[in-house]
């Protein structure tokens, strides 16, 4: 009953108000790479948000990543503005669980960044990633301009081709233009660089995304 009621996705109605007034203070620079975790970057820096389960390891996977200048943890695709841990976990604010990427893409593309979305976790599982159940765990790719759209619609037909070979079903990734990024609490960013024993739930299917095969 639990998990029924926390796969479901609120209504804008329904959900909790939230603060506008209020805005989530958070460290001045990235715990391991030094950055700023707030903009502006350096000219040229782009920036992409994915949900796949858990922040806390999602977010390890992309500062691992080269090329990506910044990271941070935080709330999207729902309707609480500065909606708090808890009541992101609550299931009713509509938000998953998230990852800011700022990127250079001289050093790392759009597309790339999509191949390490894919394989890290499995994005046929609905409203949950693993044992982590409820919406705030859903895979989602928030774009950030327009053409970021086309690349991850033609990147997702490429991964599902693959999905299904290997016998898994359809994706279920919410593809959306990014409304609002909401910044998590300061001990959520790059938790398990400061928690290196730190609970991490997301794993991939094992199946390979393709990049640079446009048709």
């Amino acid at each position: 009953m639990l998990f029924r009621q926390k796969s479901e996705m609120v209504t804008a109605e329904s959900a909790l108000p939230g603060r506008t007034d209020q805005s989530m203070t958070v460290p001045e620079q990235h715990f391991v790479l030094g950055a700023p975790l707030i903009g502006p970057w350096p000219d040229g820096t782009q920036t992409a948000v994915f949900g796949l389960g858990c922040f806390w390891g999602a977010e390890r996977k992309f500062w691992e990543t080269n090329g990506v200048f910044s990271t941070a943890v935080g709330y999207a695709g729902g309707f609480t503005p500065n909606a708090t841990y808890e009541e992101a976990c609550s299931g009713r604010t509509g938000h998953a669980e998230v990852v800011l990427v700022a990127f250079d893409p001289a050093m790392v593309s759009y597309e790339q960044l999509l191949k390490v979305f894919w394989e890290s976790h499995d994005p046929t599982q609905g409203m949950r990633q693993g044992n982590d159940m409820g919406t705030q765990y859903r895979s989602a790719i928030y774009t950030t301009d327009p053409a970021q759209m086309a690349i991850v619609e033609a990147s997702r037909d490429r991964f599902q081709a693959g999905l299904s070979a290997a016998g898994y079903g359809e994706i279920t990734t919410e593809v959306a233009p990014l409304t609002e990024f909401f910044y998590a609490e300061p001990y959520h960013q790059q938790y398990l660089a400061k928690n290196p024993n730190g609970y991490c739930g997301i794993g991939g299917t094992g199946v390979s995304c393709p990049i640079g095969l446009h048709t």
